[in-house]
């Protein structure tokens, strides 16, 4: 990441100045000012169908902050499964799926309060569910890795203390179009669940969850998929 980035942050309203410690608590990484380093992933991100939003810009000089990028070769896709279960509510189905909440959080979390930003997948809609399936031994981690490929799903930038925060200059803001950008929004979630769809239909073998639990497999374990980045 370069120390001078632009950030866009999508929004049914114009942010000029970000406010510390508000936001939901069950945001992909918890409370922060989720961001992306692409204007238009914060357009289609600002839209629904019923009215367009915002794209606000805003710079940042990362120099001296202390940044977690969980799509690194430092980390596996089950860390940030393991960070979307510190603080989303997914919904837990099965018993293999209660058991795997506590092994994923106590073998693959990450304490993303300690770092000034954090980077990583977003969560939209048909990628919480891939992440559900895999929770509840629908999907194995080889197909989630794959499935969190379809779509060009976005990475968002998080903004996380205070610190942070004081370091954001805002620089403006664009109309996001909903005739334009919830289109390309709903598009790209179609995408990605057809490819979905058609990937389940392939015979795979693989390491699912319950696999993972009994076999005891940690995060330096060469079979878990490492960076989500390509």
């Amino acid at each position: 990441m370069d120390k001078l980035i632009t950030l866009y942050h999508g929004s049914k309203q114009i942010v000029e100045v970000p406010a510390f410690g508000l936001g939901k608590k069950n945001n992909d990484f918890g409370l922060g000012f989720y961001c992306t380093q692409s204007d238009d992933l914060a357009r289609e991100w600002a839209v629904s169908s019923l009215q367009d939003g915002f794209s606000n810009r805003y710079s940042i000089d990362t120099e001296y902050l202390n940044i977690l990028n969980l799509n690194s070769p430092d980390y596996t896709i089950l860390n940030w499964i393991a960070v979307l279960l510190q603080h989303r509510l997914f919904s837990i189905k099965t018993p293999v799926a209660r058991r795997a909440k506590h092994y994923l959080i106590d073998n693959f979390g990450v304490n993303v309060n300690a770092f000034d930003i954090v980077t990583g997948y977003r969560a939209d809609d048909s990628y919480f569910d891939y992440a559900e399936s895999f929770l509840n031994n629908g999907i194995s981690v080889e197909q989630l890795a794959r499935a969190m490929r379809l779509g060009k799903l976005g990475e968002q930038i998080v903004i996380k203390s205070q610190y942070a925060f004081s370091k954001l200059k805002y620089e403006g803001f664009d109309v996001a179009e909903k005739e334009i950008f919830y289109v390309l929004r709903r598009s790209r979630d179609d995408e990605a669940n057809q490819r979905y769809l058609e990937m389940l239909e392939e015979e795979i073998d693989g390491l699912y969850i319950q696999d993972i639990m009994r076999g005891g497999i940690k995060n330096d374990d060469s079979r878990i998929p490492r960076n989500l980045s390509e």
